[in-house]
């Protein structure tokens, strides 16, 4: 079973206001927490997070590298179009 801040021993010793407000907070912080997820793992969020890595690693790599990756991209990506469009 979850840990709670509150044990079951102390429950009982509380007043329901002090049980209501535990609660309230407990549902605040859960959805806090699903908000936080949610953004995480919408689309967008993915898409820009992975172009910004992807951006901060070109930035690093040596220049004469860099464009020889993306020259083979570049010339890769041209010799598949051409053989889909001579079929």
């Amino acid at each position: 079973m979850a840990q709670t801040d509150i044990e079951t021993r102390d429950a009982e010793k509380l007043p329901p206001s002090a049980l209501v407000g535990e609660i309230e907070r407990t549902r605040a912080n859960l959805a806090r927490t699903i908000d936080e997820i949610a953004d995480r793992v919408t689309p967008a969020n993915v898409v820009k997070r992975t172009t910004d890595r992807a951006k901060e690693r070109l930035n690093e790599v040596d220049p004469l590298i860099g464009g020889a990756v993306a020259l083979a991209a570049v010339s890769l990506t041209c010799y598949v179009v051409w053989r889909k469009l001579r079929k």
